[in-house]
């Protein structure tokens, strides 16, 4: 019987380089611990001049090297800082020069509301520093704007609540809406895309970017960069009404004004054309009443220069008249002189004659003669002035009657209708119309039962 027998041999172990060995472990921990979400505090956080971020997430007593390269890093809403608490997904790997496991970030994001805002405080004071939030740059929206571009989304209350602003204030606005998601995955994208649209086509006179009121992890799209970034960069005058009253938002600070809800921005944007109407409707009563004003004004400083003209005729007519007596005078004067002296030869040399021939009677007669003519003489002249006296009273009494302020002190009045026109017929004045009266010492209103 032929016995069979095996062979012995020594167990040998597998010979490895260190290159190989570290291949296998980066294969290994890579198959074994990808796509992970790791939490974690943030410490000795180094940012390299390359642009990668390195630090470590330690819990307690575990500690676990990270690595944030540049382009991802570039991705992050927020900086990281020491003390941070973080939920991080990446892979381990192993970095072969040092032969240490890493755990490589591809995503980022701070865990609890105080790390939201700190996100949102940073990126507050990074575009701050930037000059995107000077008033230097706001714009002035249009006063009275015709076309309307919103992005928000299309369904829900925030935009019908817009609508029915616009309808009730202005009606018929020019409204395009561009469909937005407003918070999640992908919102960040089509809120910029909306922006840009509006932009590049040029067709609004303002931007609305709306979103009703919620949460700060609700609102933290319009927290995000490149939102901020293309509200400064939109060609057309960007409105923010985002949130409720008290919720603030990076959008707000860039945006060229902020209103406090989606409603009020509605309010701000449109005017109200029942109080443009009525503002324009008063300022025509206004004018109205300024023109009739300066028309009363006019007619009574015509008026008066009409009288005033009347009145200087009248004296420059007296004046002739009064003139043309002194002539008169003067001339009769004249010629009574040269009667009077032609009297006195004719009585000289009838003197003469009868102290030649003393005919007495003769001269007696002559004398009676020259008396009697004398006489008549006064008496035409007296006539004369008389006539010329009575013209003059008559003169004066017709500029007495022409002359308004006197007929008025006779008691009669001057009626006016509101519109100024002087009332000549009792009909011209209807029930309830204001009338002004005027009279010799000064003018009152009253009203036609």
């Amino acid at each position: 019987m032929e016995q069979i027998g095996l062979e012995w041999q020594p167990w040998q172990p597998e010979k490895l380089s260190v290159k190989q060995v570290t291949a296998r472990l980066r294969r290994t921990l890579r198959e074994q611990f990808s796509n992970l979400y790791v939490t974690g505090e943030v410490s000795a956080l180094k940012v390299a001049t390359s642009g990668h971020l390195y630090f470590n997430l330690k819990e307690e007593d575990a500690v676990l090297s990270c690595v944030i390269y540049r382009q991802s890093a570039r991705l992050m809403k927020f900086q990281l800082r020491d003390g941070l608490m973080l939920q991080a997904r990446g892979s381990i790997d192993v970095y072969e020069p040092r032969g240490v496991y890493q755990f490589l970030v591809e995503f980022v994001e701070p865990l609890g509301v105080g790390a939201l805002q700190q996100a949102f405080e940073d990126l507050k004071k990074k575009l701050a520093g930037e000059g995107l939030f000077e008033s230097a740059r706001k714009r002035p929206l249009p006063r009275f704007p015709r076309r309307i571009g919103i992005v928000t989304s299309p369904t829900g209350a925030v935009i019908q609540d817009m609508l029915n602003v616009f309808e009730r204030r202005s009606r018929g606005l020019e409204i395009r809406i561009y469909p937005s998601l407003v918070q999640g995955a992908g919102s960040v994208e089509q809120i910029c895309a909306g922006l840009r649209y509006f932009s590049e086509s040029g067709w609004p006179d303002v931007v609305v970017v709306a979103r009703g009121g919620g949460s700060l992890e609700d609102l933290w799209s319009f927290n995000d960069e490149a939102v901020a970034r293309e509200i400064a960069a939109c060609s057309i005058p960007v409105v923010s009404a985002v949130g409720h009253e008290t919720d603030f938002t990076i959008a707000d600070f860039v945006a060229d004004l902020r209103a406090p809800t989606p409603s009020a921005a509605a309010e701000i944007i449109a005017p109200d054309l029942t109080v443009l109407m009525e503002r324009l409707e008063g300022l025509d009563r206004a004018m109205a009443r300024s023109v009739r004003h300066a028309i009363s004004t006019r007619r009574e400083q015509v008026f008066r220069h009409g009288v005033d003209q009347a009145r200087g005729l009248l004296q420059r007519r007296l004046n002739r008249f009064a003139q043309r007596l002194d002539e008169i005078d003067s001339r009769m004067e004249g010629l009574l002189k040269i009667r009077v002296w032609k009297l006195k030869l004719a009585y000289q040399q009838a003197t003469l004659e009868l102290m030649a021939k003393d005919h007495r009677l003769i001269f007696m007669e002559r004398w009676e003669k020259i008396v009697r003519m004398r006489t008549a003489m006064r008496e035409r002249i007296k006539s004369i002035l008389s006539v010329y006296a009575l013209k003059q009273k008559s003169l004066e009494g017709q500029l007495q009657q022409l002359n308004p302020t006197s007929i008025l002190e006779r008691g009669f009045a001057i009626v006016r209708l509101e519109d100024g026109r002087i009332v000549r017929n009792p009909k011209e004045v209807r029930k309830g119309s204001q009338i002004q009266i005027r009279v010799a010492k000064g003018s009152f209103d009253a009203i036609r039962k």
